[in-house]
């Protein structure tokens, strides 16, 4: 994992994300749509209908269309490859529809870095074998790959916050060192950033002779975020300029930048992992497993389980390595670990899951560690929002319309369950959170000002502005807390930004009963 709580969040690593190497070739992730104004954007490669039904929109369409999913329930092992999310799939993406004349403002994207080599080595195993230089001639590949590399050379002429100076641009390791992104981690984002580019250039969002003013990139001091961050902007933007640029540093996985301190945030994590633990313990499959493992290996089983194993063999799933083997002295293999070891390790993840939502604890550690990102991103919407209502020049930060955070998924977990998707997959590698924020044509100052003359009180508030989010692809704004009243089928899909600036900064804290962050962390003062 990323951050200090790896125990924890291993725990939560890879829910609903295993299958066997060989089914992972020809498996994809399909996306659910929640809003279809028009055809998503499809990489051209054959759906596989086992895996889902779709009716898909002929041309032009307002018609709202959604998949029928399989009913089928999915074993232990049966979707790791939605995890790995390979470059390979098929993928759709619903970014950039909105109801006909909508203008769209700006957008706010949080992604998990791309795929990584494992942050940890299973004693007395050989590493997995993978390169971590980057080859247009190896696959995965992009077109842009090459020219990216290039690039990448040219850096010195962005704008750096410290430490990130110091920081690699490229993966450049023959043998991976330990969590280094992978080409397979690049190419991802290369992708995500290309997708995103073409179903915004309609609505011509970054326009080609972009301002610094007008982009915000924020990546945390590793080395696999920041790299993820630039191919995504390279795939991106529509002129990647380095003098244009700046990367902003962010101390803390939860971007919390300055509000980071918050005990009751910390109380309900430690909580949280005495959950996690209890339910660990109580599950005597699992401890015989692990046993069985470490004997294996000829090792403790406190050191296997230090060792995080779930880590590499995720690892070995995603490139389609054969699990790992004791290696002897005498350059011999020995016994191996098996996926029937793995399928025990993974029910208890799901069992995990199951746990977590009906307990709750994590949901609460959740909205407090992601409120500081959600606020600052609520504090800029409203901002873009006002100056988009006037016809007054933006003041200072309304000419930002695009923001890039390259997190991890110790980020991205506790982002979805703020927000209410509970029920959303685990973050994949490469997974991507958006925040649209859009203008209703009626919201126009002049409307407004019509809109007054006719006795209507004017929405200053919000411009007639209203946000869509989506997680993957998919437009989940109808399952956010915030947006669960609004129709799935109305001709007004989209969430009013108000009811995303209330839930922000008062409904949240209900759930910990609190009227206030401050409140929330510290208790009643005064």
């Amino acid at each position: 994992m990323d951050c200090s709580v790896c125990d924890w969040a291993s725990s939560l690593w890879a829910v609903d994300k295993m299958l066997s190497a060989v089914a992972a070739r020809f498996l994809f992730s399909l996306i659910m749509v929640n809003l279809i104004p028009i055809t998503p954007l499809v990489e051209e490669r054959p759906l596989h209908a086992a895996d889902v039904a779709f009716r898909v929109p002929q041309g032009k369409t307002r018609k709202r269309v959604f998949p029928v999913p399989r009913t089928e329930k999915p074993n232990p092992i049966s979707e790791v490859y939605g995890y790995c999310n390979t470059p390979s799939h098929t993928e759709q993406a619903w970014e950039g529809h909105s109801p006909a004349d909508y203008k769209l403002l700006a957008v706010h994207v949080m992604i998990r870095h791309g795929d990584r080599y494992p942050l940890y080595a299973i004693p007395k195993t050989k590493r997995p074998a993978i390169n971590c230089t980057l080859s247009i001639s190896r696959n995965p590949s992009h077109p842009l790959l090459g020219s990216f590399i290039n690039h990448m050379g040219k850096g010195n002429l962005g704008h750096w916050e410290s430490p990130l100076t110091s920081l690699p641009r490229l993966p450049n390791h023959n043998r991976c060192e330990m969590g280094e992104l992978t080409q397979t981690g690049v190419v991802q984002h290369l992708r995500n950033g290309k997708l995103l580019r073409q179903a915004y250039q309609p609505h011509s969002l970054i326009p080609s002779d972009w301002s610094p003013q007008q982009v915000w990139v924020e990546t945390t001091g590793k080395s696999r975020t920041l790299q993820s961050g630039l191919a995504f902007l390279y795939g991106f933007l529509p002129d990647f300029n380095w003098k244009k640029l700046t990367v902003h540093h962010q101390g803390s996985t939860l971007f919390c930048g300055s509000a980071c301190d918050c005990p009751a945030r910390n109380r309900y994590l430690e909580e949280e992992q005495k959950r996690q633990y209890r339910l660990r313990v109580a599950n005597g499959e699992l401890e015989r497993t692990y046993i069985d493992m470490a004997r294996t290996l000829d090792i403790p089983t406190r050191n296997l389980r230090a060792a995080n194993p779930i880590d590499s063999l995720l690892c070995h799933l995603c490139h389609g390595l054969p699990f790992p083997c004791v290696a002897r002295k005498d350059g011999s293999t020995g016994e191996c670990l098996t996926m029937t070891q793995f399928a025990v390790i993974r029910q208890q993840q799901l069992n995990d899951e199951i746990d977590r939502r009906r307990v709750g604890l994590y949901r609460k550690y959740a909205l407090l560690a992601m409120y500081p990102y959600l606020n600052r991103t609520a504090t800029k919407m409203e901002r873009v929002a006002k100056a988009a209502a006037s016809s007054r020049p933006p003041r200072a930060g309304g000419k930002e319309v695009f923001t890039l955070s390259s997190a991890h998924d110790v980020t991205v977990a506790p982002l979805l369950s703020a927000l209410g998707l509970e029920e959303a997959k685990f973050p994949p590698f490469a997974a991507r959170l958006v925040f649209e924020l859009w203008k209703s044509p009626a919201g126009t100052p002049q409307q407004q000002e019509q809109k007054a003359g006719k006795g209507e009180r004017p929405k200053a508030r919000d411009g007639g502005c209203f946000i869509r989010v989506l997680y993957n692809g998919e437009d989940v704004t109808s399952n956010t807390t915030f947006c669960r009243s609004i129709e799935r089928n109305s001709s007004h899909p989209l969430c009013p930004l108000k009811k995303f600036l209330s839930f922000v900064r008062r409904d949240m804290f209900s759930l910990v009963n609190a009227t206030s962050y401050h409140e929330a962390c510290y208790g009643h003062t005064g």
